[in-house]
């Protein structure tokens, strides 16, 4: 710890609670490492299983960076292209010695006229032999036992067996989730710049923004969105990060349980879509749209999100792209901040809930919030009136943890 800060690892993090949860995830990582083989195949393989299971909780963003190492190690090992640091073992100081020792003394010569002594060996008893001397009932007995202990050992080899082919079949079901998703957002991303590419000048102008004045007026789709709109109806936008992998649709029901586990083609799929509250209305406008996507250990929807807690991080992405299929648009990021999900009797700023502010007072009481939680001070700030873009997915350092992402739309 410096006097500009909190350090662990070389790591800089903004306050003493975040340090203390770094140094928690610091101990718990290195008693990981003295644990598990880093180096070995198999080790890493069970390691990646045990950190999917959710065995260590990670609080920090130390261990995210750990995941993202073992994850990394794993698909490195699922591709062919594992290579394990190889240490050469040292031979033992005294075993050098001895067989050194043994190397230079002579050998004894036996007296040609003398016999070498013989020493005759115990032959090993048969297990059969030790039964034999047992009364009936003992031997019964202890046959029974060995039987019974036999029995034990088979199920237990079967059980592993059972272990390993579930385990084999579970990532077998989780890279067939990751390629097919990526297989759809590809086309997706194909047919969405395909349409785009055709949409000429003339038409780029006429698509103007949209008359709020007029909320009986719904405005014509964008084009480069008509053939995707067609495909699911329950497409509302398009969200991009430059430079980033977060470069996917943006779905919309009447519920905000769907698309936890459904992807574009309504197929049932542990990555999920990214999608928009259902209480948020992108026509009216709300003043807050608030897009939820999964913290994945692939680092897919928004699992590398998190990487917004670094300010140098911020400094290289501070815009967001996020368009409705009515409307383009252009946000700058404001806040960056940590939350959870509270019951519904506690009394605390819950961010998710703030879709629409019903007054200036109201707003800014929302602006002071955030800001008083953001890592860090971007210079950004809104008025009422503004409209805000809001990111929010998992966060393992708590229960029920989140990380947020606020942003002000700019264009």
């Amino acid at each position: 710890m410096t006097e500009s800060g909190f350090y662990v690892n070389g790591k800089r993090f903004a306050s003493k609670s975040d340090y203390e949860a770094a140094l928690d995830d610091k101990k718990l990582i290195d008693d990981i490492r003295s644990k598990y083989n880093l180096n070995n195949a198999e080790s890493v393989l069970e390691l990646y299983r045990d950190m999917s299971a959710s065995k260590f909780k990670f609080k920090s963003s130390l261990g995210t960076d750990f995941d993202d190492e073992i994850y990394e190690l794993t698909r490195q090992i699922k591709a062919g292209t594992f290579e394990p640091e190889i240490e050469e073992e040292e031979v033992p100081a005294k075993r050098k010695r001895f067989f050194s020792e043994k190397k230079e003394k002579p050998a004894k010569k036996v007296a040609a006229n003398k016999a070498a002594p013989k020493t005759s060996r115990p032959k090993p008893k048969k297990e059969s032999d030790d039964l034999d001397y047992m009364s009936p009932s003992m031997r019964e007995q202890v046959i029974k036992e060995i039987k019974k202990s036999e029995r034990k050992r088979r199920i237990l080899l079967f059980a592993l067996a059972g272990l390993c082919v579930a385990s084999l079949g579970y990532f077998c079901v989780y890279y067939f989730y990751i390629e097919r998703t990526e297989r759809t957002y590809d086309q997706w991303a194909e047919i969405r710049e395909a349409d785009n590419a055709r949409v000429t000048p003339e038409q780029k102008i006429e698509q103007k923004k949209i008359n709020y004045s007029d909320p009986t007026v719904v405005p014509d789709i964008l084009e480069k969105y008509k053939t995707l709109y067609n495909k699911n109806k329950s497409l509302i936008g398009w969200i991009k990060i430059a430079d980033t992998n977060i470069d996917y649709p943006v779905m919309q029901t009447s519920n905000n349980e769907y698309y936890l586990d459904h992807n574009l083609n309504q197929e049932y799929d542990k990555n999920g879509s990214i999608f928009l509250d259902m209480g948020c209305d992108v026509l009216k406008p709300s003043t807050n749209l608030i897009c939820y996507g999964h913290h994945m250990q692939s680092g897919k929807m928004f699992g590398k999100l998190g990487d917004y807690e670094k300010e140098s991080y911020y400094e290289s992405h501070k815009f967001i792209e996020f368009d409705t299929i009515y409307e383009e648009g252009l946000y700058q990021v404001m806040y960056v901040f940590r939350s959870h999900v509270y019951t519904s009797g506690e009394i605390a700023f819950k961010y998710y809930q703030f879709i629409d502010a019903t007054s200036e007072e109201e707003f800014n009481s929302y602006m002071t919030e955030m800001s008083n939680l953001s890592y860090y001070d971007t210079g950004v700030t809104a008025t009422y009136g503004d409209r805000l873009l809001t990111l929010s997915t998992c966060d393992y350092q708590e229960k029920d943890g989140r990380f947020v992402v606020v942003a002000k739309k700019i264009q």
